[in-house]
């Protein structure tokens, strides 16, 4: 069962004020760290995207040009921020930004802001976020793309929900909500 979405502690639900947007990174993420292979998921897990789906819809999405052009699409009903150096680089249905605090600047949704990925969006958003929902898959899996490594110590478990891939995988997974020690 999904968890609804909750905007990040001490979060002011408009984004205004003296504080920086509220945000949130989500991620899938294998044992070994991998997060992509080849432009896509490497694993298969319908309750992962509709968990995904439940947390960010009507909030704002912030990713890499790598990461949207994976998707091929805006993701509905939420704000999409598509995080680019090139200038040029246009996203059909999204607001592009050339770096994370342009784009957290343009969050007109309720907070939390989501961190959807890749590799080095999640980098940037790490040491700014306030909450971790990760899907921590038991197993390693091959790919092309990691996860940034972070201080686990900053951040304290609040809940974890346990499952298993449906066969012929198999392999456990959890969902889980970091936050941050403060």
């Amino acid at each position: 069962m999904a968890l609804p979405p909750q905007p990040a502690h001490g979060a002011d639900a408009s984004g205004c004020g003296a504080s920086p947007p509220s945000l949130a990174v989500i991620a899938a993420v294998a044992a070994n760290g991998t997060i992509g292979a080849g432009g896509a998921l490497p694993w298969r897990l319908a309750d992962d995207l509709r968990r995904f789906r439940a947390l960010t819809t009507g909030h704002a999405v912030v990713m890499g040009r790598r990461t949207w052009q994976s998707l091929g699409r805006p993701l509905p009903d939420r704000q999409n921020l598509v995080v680019s150096r090139d200038r040029s680089f246009d996203a059909p249905g999204a607001e592009v930004a050339p770096g994370l605090d342009e784009a957290l600047s343009l969050v007109r949704l309720p907070l939390p802001a989501f961190c959807i990925g890749g590799a080095e969006i999640y980098a940037l958003a790490l040491p700014r976020a306030d909450v971790l929902y990760l899907t921590e898959i038991g197993r390693d899996f091959a790919g092309d793309v990691r996860f940034p490594a972070f201080d686990r110590a900053q951040w304290r478990e609040v809940a974890r929900e346990p499952h298993t891939a449906p066969p012929p995988d198999g392999f456990p997974y959890a969902f889980v909500t970091y936050d941050r020690q403060r």
